[in-house]
């Protein structure tokens, strides 16, 4: 077995002299830690890989997406561990994003990996009024935040998308009321499809173009994410895990009594926007839909226009961020590029990609426990 074991107390030399791709993500440091909660949540996360072939000797490939690092949420602790033949730490791809990739040559060996990781999160809102007052100076958008106005294969920013943009913004160039004009509307639209499998593919054209708008967090992230890109406002989808329990309610996240959860299937798309002066701000109006499912509410009941009216600027951390990264092409280059998203850890066996949507021929597992905080 190969052992690595890092950050057990964790520094920033440290962090930086070990591991540079998980200190911070590009632009996750906000303006303001004023909007961050001094309630910390800690989660031992458990992944085991156990990599299954047709045949009694095959090589594999995987690639797994790792957590950001920023005020709102932090790897504490990292150890991993495997009969792997190589591995690596890299953020070498157009967004990124935090990859632990391993491989294993052509043999009948096991092909095995965990990974542990304690991950501390504080619960982040944006304050309204910070982002009204920051809204109404109009002021430029950075260079580096650009890019996140183009459009990629799944986020288009013409045709009905551009149409149905400038529709719900008609009249208005205050940046934030387009935010909110767009958000209600993609929340009051958009509904949980339970048959579409995983988180969904995130295709917003296709969403817009046979106006069907039911789908997944993905698919309704995307589609928020389209219409505000269109409509000039800097966006992305950001995709995660669910980690345990929510104290909104567990439709949105639960555990155990001991605060366990087997969160195998719990990757969950949510959404940044982005107004100058008060930086990315958290939204998630995939989770209004999932509520509404769940709990059997209406669109217009008191407790789903609560979160609605929540989730338009904050973010509830019984979940973590892994990146942000669309159509694009992971390091080292797998047989399938570019990939659509990285929510899901992807694998590769005799050259053909593993269904990430059914962990159980994967083969892998992903286990979490809530643990009091150590400070």
């Amino acid at each position: 077995m190969q052992r690595r074991d890092f950050f057990k107390t964790l520094s920033v030399a440290a962090a930086v002299t070990l591991m540079p791709s998980l200190v911070t993500a590009e632009g996750s440091r906000p303006e303001s830690e004023a909007e961050i909660s001094k309630e910390r949540r800690r989660f031992r996360v458990h992944y085991v890989f156990d990599l299954k072939g047709e045949e009694k000797e095959f090589p594999a490939r995987l690639w797994n997406p790792m957590p950001y690092d920023a005020p709102w949420q932090n790897v504490r602790i990292l150890d991993f561990d495997g009969d792997y033949d190589a591995w690596n730490l890299n953020d070498d791809n157009a967004y990124d994003v935090n990859i632990l990739y391993a491989e294993w040559k052509k043999s009948p060996k096991p092909k095995r990996m965990e990974i542990t990781m304690e991950i501390e999160t504080r619960y982040r809102s944006v304050p309204l009024e910070r982002i009204e007052a920051a809204s109404k100076k109009n002021l430029p958008i950075p260079a580096e935040v650009r890019r996140f106005l183009k459009p990629t294969a799944h986020i288009p920013t013409d045709g009905k998308i551009k149409a149905k943009a400038d529709e719900l913004t008609r009249g208005v160039s205050d940046r934030f009321e387009k935010v909110k004009r767009i958000y209600d509307w993609v929340t009051q639209v958009t509904f949980r499809d339970p048959k579409v499998i995983g988180c969904g593919k995130g295709d917003a054209g296709h969403m817009m173009k046979t106006g069907y708008f039911g789908g997944k967090c993905t698919d309704i992230s995307s589609l928020f994410v389209a219409l505000l890109r269109a409509a000039g406002i800097p966006a992305r989808e950001v995709f995660g895990i669910r980690l345990g329990l929510s104290h909104f309610s567990k439709a949105l996240g639960k555990a155990d009594s001991k605060g366990f959860a087997n969160i195998t299937t719990w990757q969950h798309c949510r959404a940044e926007y982005y107004i100058p002066g008060a930086g990315w701000i958290p939204s998630d109006p995939a989770d209004i839909t999932k509520l509404e499912l769940v709990e059997s509410r209406k669109y217009d009941d008191p407790k789903v226009q609560k979160l609605k009216r929540r989730y338009l600027h904050s973010w509830e951390m019984n979940w973590v961020g892994f990146n942000w990264g669309r159509d694009f092409v992971l390091s080292p280059k797998p047989e399938q590029y570019p990939i659509n998203m990285l929510g899901y850890p992807y694998a590769e066996i005799e050259d053909e990609p593993l269904d990430y949507y059914l962990p159980s021929s994967f083969v892998y597992k992903i286990t979490s426990r809530e643990i009091p905080p150590k400070w």
